[in-house]
């Protein structure tokens, strides 16, 4: 009896083994038929590196690191721009409109007037491309540059040699002389005079109604005599250094920032553009929602990059690499310090953001397999049993 009872234990034992090996090797083959995944894992990423043969230098993220690969483009005018001053209020450039008057202290015969007619109103006169008018006996005059002030006086030292103490007026009338074009992205574009309260950049941004886009990620471009600067708008209301005088003749353009970056991996999977000038990587995570908290692994946070030359060596610690180097950055969210240097790591325009499964994912959607093909083979077998009649 006892040798029967031995015998059956045995054999339970044995089925259980057998079973055992049975699911591993169920898992295994499972496993090996490729589950649906975000992207490569740990492992694989690692594997691509270039001391393993790949094509790409992965790297820990360290404060240094991201003091090195954190750089941004920087935006400014030069010194030609900032170093212009304010314009009078009332400096006449080519393309504005003048009224001339001439009063002569004369009656019988004028030098411009009729018989009889003291004041003598001009036509009314355009500033020519070299910024000249003429003016009846006195010629072309120089007129851009000067104040009507200065102009009224010129004029008057060239006629007063041919009548007696004339006396000039000169009013500068509206006109695309002194005025820049505003276009893009703002409240209404358009062409505006300079004046007093928009001889600045910011003056006459405002001028304009202000932006029509999100401020922080506006640009501001202003192109001058076939030169170009370009500022981010934040900085201009920052840094008063930056609210430059306008000249005529300014093209002023607004646009929005076009940088981008991709997010691939346990995370939201998107192409999403940038939401202020500068954006680390925590912000970009978080801008896409965050790490999936049932799939994502903390430890696996990488960046995907091309890096200059200049860059990668910094980095590396090298200089010898020429031309642009893959790059693969490596956040570690875990560590105690590994938040903050999230933090620094600045995203770039064109990286990718990808973060990895977490280990047990892998395994959940293994068994999630296993338990759907042992339920579908078992309602086969049951359907079977039903039409041989068992």
């Amino acid at each position: 009896m006892q040798s029967q009872n031995g015998a059956r234990a045995l054999t339970r034992n044995f089925d259980r083994g057998a079973r055992a090996l049975a699911l591993l090797a169920a898992v295994s083959m499972v496993a090996s038929c490729g589950l649906p995944r975000s992207g490569p894992n740990k492992r694989e990423i690692y594997a691509s590196s270039v001391i393993k043969g790949g094509d790409a230098f992965i790297v820990d993220v360290t404060p240094q690191i991201a003091r090195i690969a954190s750089q941004q483009t920087t935006f400014g005018f030069s010194k030609a721009f900032q170093s212009a001053g304010l314009i009078g209020p009332d400096t006449i450039s080519p393309g504005d409109r003048l009224a001339v008057t001439v009063y002569e202290n004369v009656k019988d015969d004028p030098l411009l007037g009729a018989t009889g007619q003291r004041a003598s109103p001009l036509p009314e006169m355009l500033v020519d491309g070299q910024g000249y008018i003429f003016i009846p006996y006195a010629g072309r005059i120089k007129a851009a540059g000067q104040t009507p002030e200065g102009l009224r006086q010129a004029i008057t030292r060239k006629l007063e040699d041919q009548t007696p103490d004339p006396q000039v007026a000169v009013i500068r009338l509206a006109g695309e002389g002194s005025s820049v074009s505003i276009a893009g992205s703002v409240a209404a574009s358009g062409v505006y005079p300079i004046e007093p309260n928009t001889r600045t950049l910011g003056g006459m941004l405002a001028r304009a109604g202000g932006v029509s886009i999100d401020p922080a990620t506006a640009l501001v471009r202003v192109t001058r005599n076939g030169v170009t600067g370009k500022i981010w708008l934040n900085d201009l209301w920052q840094n008063p250094n930056l609210d430059i005088a306008l000249r005529p003749g300014d093209k002023i353009v607004i646009e929005e920032d076009k940088r981008k970056f991709t997010s691939l991996g346990a995370t939201g999977q998107s192409i999403v553009p940038f939401k202020s000038s500068n954006l680390s990587a925590v912000e970009a995570i978080a801008t896409v929602g965050g790490l999936q908290t049932n799939s994502a692994d903390p430890t696996g946070v990488f960046v995907f990059r091309n890096e200059s030359a200049k860059v990668a060596n910094a980095v590396l610690g090298r200089n010898d690499l020429t031309g642009e180097q893959r790059m693969v950055y490596v956040l570690n969210l875990t560590e105690p310090s590994g938040i903050f240097e999230a933090r620094d790591f600045l995203i770039r325009d064109g990286d990718t953001l990808y973060v990895t499964e977490a280990p047990y994912v892998q395994w959940t959607k293994t068994l999630a397999a296993l338990t759907g093909a042992t339920g579908t083979a078992s309602n086969i077998a049951n359907t079977a049993d039903s039409l041989n009649g068992n």
